[in-house]
């Protein structure tokens, strides 16, 4: 009688004492094999540090197609991990932008998230027979000591199927929270120099967009590097197109900030290009007194232009219609979408990258120096050596494939490690500017850019506003390529000691089902699925029974 009672006694103890030992030990298990419930070490340092609450409004939520349904889940899963991590100083809550019955307020309402930087995606689903339009809302609202940051959670790629590209934005979930949080707490900004003077033809409105878009992570300040004996005070410098020379100081300068651990980064042009009227444009080689500091880094920027099949369209007059030009969309060879990647963070799940007039680079040796290549071509191009005159009426040619054998060309690096000083023996000892002088100091990165127009926003002259950087007007979705995100990314990597960058490299396998497996098997496996379970409970039953009856036969 004593062993019928104390088995379930036992049982009944053990469970109150494994949960009283549970309420003092906090213990999570991630045993998917793509580790999708993981946060990075930077994701949970920056949530431990959390000291007041984060509340976070999430407006994918309502009747949505299984895709989003996907995505809403994969983000209500990273937020649950942020609040488990945050020892509750996160929630969150979702909301459906759509529940509104009354459309006055609905549209009210959706006028109100897109002032705040929200932008929706109109989803079209169903046959020709039958079309419906739906907005979807996958964004989400910040806030933190009266601060609110927007967040855009769907990402993409224009070669890309819009499966992948929800897969994509799942991805890139933790990145993308993170980063915005990061942005409201952080509480001392890095300094960004911004090296204007080299640049006396960039009209300042044509660095706007990326400006205002750096301000919200970094301090910007305008730095005349003539004037000023140093970069000190500075964590990474920015040159942007640059057309005038750097003089033997300005390269001592710069090659000292990065020597003693400075980041840099460079977006440059080999060749300079000016219209030549009607006729087309004249390329012609620049001379910045950068080859020789870049060559010492571990890099050889070459002066030409690349043509590339996989090209963006732009408006050309290719003849006339009666008495008026005939302007039409052409695929433009020397505006390459730049939409092949190196392995790294900065360039994980980017959408298409948009280029003009792109020159190549090629590494050379040095010593102790990674290098990492970020952008490339596509495999099908041309290199057109400067001095050249580019015609505009080669829109309207239709190319040779043969001819365009050129295979990928790297338009970006990621260099990273100790760099060894282009100045070794060339100061004399009385030389002042020997005074603090390093052959090799600290560890740093720089990034390399063949492009100085890839952070250039246009301008719209008709409203005088400036266009964001990246927007394509002239392509028939408005679309707008990741100029801004590359550049963005590169900074982050670069500078944030933290590295929830690093959250990037999270993959989400996409696992299909056979479809032609489905269609054939379909019966089978919907019986399996209704009478399997039955037939399972069904034996778990019997197996008890027997189990009971031999356990408490007299």
């Amino acid at each position: 009688m004593k062993s019928k009672y104390l088995r379930p006694l036992l049982l009944i103890i053990g469970m109150v004492a494994l949960n009283v030992l549970a309420s003092f030990f906090y213990v999570r298990l991630d045993l998917t094999e793509d580790q999708r419930y993981s946060l990075s070490d930077a994701t949970k340092n920056l949530l431990d540090q959390l000291d007041e609450e984060v509340y976070v409004k999430v407006y994918l939520d309502g009747d949505l197609n299984p895709g989003f349904r996907h995505l809403r889940e994969s983000v209500r899963e990273t937020l649950e991990e942020f609040k488990a991590q945050s020892g509750g100083h996160l929630e969150y809550r979702f909301i459906d932008p759509s529940a509104e019955t009354n459309g006055e307020k609905r549209n009210a309402f959706y006028e109100s998230l897109t002032e705040k930087g929200l932008i929706p995606t109109n989803v079209v689903e169903g046959g020709q027979d039958s079309r419906t339009q739906k907005l979807v809302w996958p964004g989400a609202l910040l806030t933190y000591q009266n601060k609110e940051t927007a967040v855009q959670l769907l990402k993409g790629n224009i070669s890309k199927s819009a499966q992948e590209n929800l897969n994509l934005s799942a991805e890139n979930i933790e990145y993308t929270l993170a980063t915005a949080l990061r942005e409201l707490t952080q509480k001392e900004k890095k300094k960004i120099g911004l090296l204007s003077t080299f640049s006396k033809k960039l009209n300042p409105v044509r660095i706007s967009d990326l400006i205002v878009a750096l301000q919200k992570h970094y301090e910007i300040y305008q730095v005349n590097l003539q004037t000023s004996p140093n970069l000190g005070g500075l964590d990474a410098v920015l040159v942007v197109k640059p057309d005038q020379e750097f003089s033997e100081d300005d390269q001592l300068k710069l090659d000292q900030f990065i020597v003693h651990g400075g980041k840099a980064m460079f977006l440059i042009d080999q060749v300079q290009t000016d219209s030549v009227g009607r006729e087309g444009v004249y390329a012609q080689p620049t001379n910045l007194k950068l080859d020789e500091l870049l060559f010492r880094y571990g890099l050889r920027a070459n002066p030409v232009v690349v043509k590339d099949l996989l090209s963006a369209e732009i408006p050309l007059n290719i003849g006339t219609m009666g008495d008026k030009a005939n302007i039409q969309l052409m695929p433009w060879r020397f505006y390459p979408l730049l939409n092949s990647f190196g392995k790294s963070p900065i360039t994980r799940n980017l959408d298409a990258i948009y280029g003009r007039y792109v020159g190549s680079l090629d590494t050379v040796g040095a010593e102790g120096i990674r290098k990492t290549p970020l952008l490339f071509t596509s495999a099908y191009t041309q290199s057109l050596h400067a001095p050249a005159v580019i015609p505009y009426n080669e829109a309207g040619r239709k190319p040779d494939p043969t001819q365009y054998n050129g295979g990928p060309k790297a338009v970006a690096y990621l260099l990273e490690g100790k760099f060894s000083s282009l100045f070794r023996n060339r100061l004399l000892p009385d030389d002042p500017r020997a005074k603090g002088f390093a052959l090799q100091d600290q560890p740093s990165k720089i990034v390399v850019v063949a492009d100085g127009d890839m952070a250039l926003n246009d301008f719209d002259p008709k409203r005088e506003v400036p266009l964001p950087l990246g927007f394509d007007r002239f392509s028939p979705d408005r679309h707008v390529y990741a100029n801004k995100d590359f550049i963005l990314n590169a900074m982050d990597y670069m500078l944030d000691d933290n590295g929830v960058i690093t959250a990037r490299t999270k993959e989400f396998k996409l696992r299909p089902l056979d479809k032609i497996q489905v269609d054939e098997n379909r019966t089978a496996w919907q019986v399996l699925n209704l009478l399997g379970p039955l037939v399972l409970i069904a034996l778990l039953g019997a197996g008890w029974y027997f189990w009971r009856r031999k356990e408490y036969a007299v």
